[in-house]
């Protein structure tokens, strides 16, 4: 039954967590949900529109450096692994991101982000692979 109850608890903690509204702290209490964003086009203005908008802040933030903890790997960890992404990267990305998943980056499950439109999805993870360094 204590297992049970640990994975129902984590669940629900995850499931706060997840109810961000889109805006990051640092501890210096700048908001982080526009810093350093890739060179401006309106694409990748857009994707960071939709970031800043949907709850993907709660567990990721857009630099490693930022510091502090994330339940998530920083975009930047994602551009770096991903980048240069044929087009089949990106629709795995947009897919796993819709229907959520977990093993690549740890034992923490994304929840799935089914409201979100495929489009807005690619939009956001096209700006993510800007990210790379």
């Amino acid at each position: 039954m204590s297992k049970k109850l640990a994975f129902v608890l984590s669940g629900a903690i995850l499931m706060a967590a997840c109810g961000n509204s889109g805006e990051t702290k640092t501890a210096d209490n700048k908001d982080t949900t526009a810093s350093a964003a890739p060179a401006a086009t309106a694409s990748s203005d857009k994707g960071l529109a939709l970031i800043g908008a949907s709850d993907c802040t709660t567990c990721h933030r857009l630099h490693q450096a930022e510091g502090g903890a994330s339940i998530g790997p920083a975009y930047d960890q994602v551009a770096n692994k991903y980048s240069p992404a044929a087009d089949t990267t990106v629709t795995r990305l947009v897919n796993k991101i819709i229907k959520g998943g977990s093993g690549v980056w740890g034992t923490i499950p994304m929840t799935p982000h089914a409201a979100l439109q495929a489009d807005d999805v690619k939009t956001m993870v096209n700006y993510i692979l800007a990210l790379k360094k």
